[in-house]
């Protein structure tokens, strides 16, 4: 979810508050920031989101959910918005490879805005020390072995053109998940096409792989790197496609 404040969005006097905040996150679920079956962040989150009381919060999902716009089950609360679905085949994968082999994998993911490493500050054009937004991924499997990890660091081109994107550095504090599967389709509604070349080689662990992409738009502007690292033995590889920008 992206961070706002009170003042972000007009409001109309007179309306319950409660009221209000569902408004907001009505609009925040109609642009797809939580794209529809995906879980909603929990009560105390959203009320630290929107800066106010969790009481409020909960008056403001009944409304979502009498309208059947939000419904909840054991997996918490989640969008049930009309939209194209997570896993529509023209989708692609953020970040690459994040669907691991055992189904019964734990994943997590969170954002925090700090310094990238040097090797992604210098892949997107940062200043040395100059903070982005920075993605971390784990899959691990139920008896805790890591399956796989990725760290991606996105460029300030990015953050300026995408929306979505830009709204989550007010709340990268690394302890939020990043909602963050469709940041492919967000850089194309906002215009951009997609360069991508993946590298795939054996990291310095025999067992695991290192996948290594580097994403540009059609004018060779840098938006994203991600470093992968899977459980797993394969040949080098390098291959590279083009995703154009939607219309």
């Amino acid at each position: 979810m992206a961070r706002t404040t009170p003042h972000d969005h007009p409001r109309t006097a007179g309306r319950p508050l409660y009221r209000r905040i569902a408004t907001d996150l009505l609009a925040e679920l109609r642009d797809g920031t939580v794209p529809p079956g995906e879980r909603l962040p929990g009560e105390r989150q959203l009320a630290d989101h929107f800066e106010v009381s969790r009481q409020t919060v909960r008056q403001a999902l009944d409304v979502l959910r009498r309208d059947g716009l939000v419904a909840t089950d054991r997996r918490g609360s989640h969008a049930t918005l009309p939209g194209r679905p997570v896993e529509d085949p023209v989708s692609l994968s953020f970040p690459v490879g994040v669907r691991a082999a055992d189904p019964c994998a734990v994943d997590r993911a969170t954002v925090t805005w700090e310094t990238p490493p040097e090797e992604h500050a210098a892949a997107l054009g940062l200043a040395p020390h100059r903070p982005t937004l920075v993605h971390r991924y784990e899959s691990a499997a139920p008896d805790g072995r890591t399956l796989r990890t990725a760290l991606t660091s996105f460029s300030a081109v990015a953050l300026s053109e995408v929306e979505e994107l830009g709204r989550y550095r007010d709340r990268a504090d690394g302890a939020c998940a990043a909602q963050l599967q469709r940041a492919y389709d967000w850089m194309r509604r906002a215009g951009l096409a997609l360069h991508h070349r993946d590298s795939i080689t054996h990291a310095t662990d025999a067992s695991s792989v290192r996948v290594t992409r580097r994403v540009h738009d059609q004018f060779a502007r840098p938006l994203e790197i991600t470093d992968l690292l899977v459980d797993a033995q394969q040949d080098a590889l390098v291959y590279e496609f083009t995703v154009p920008a939607a219309d």
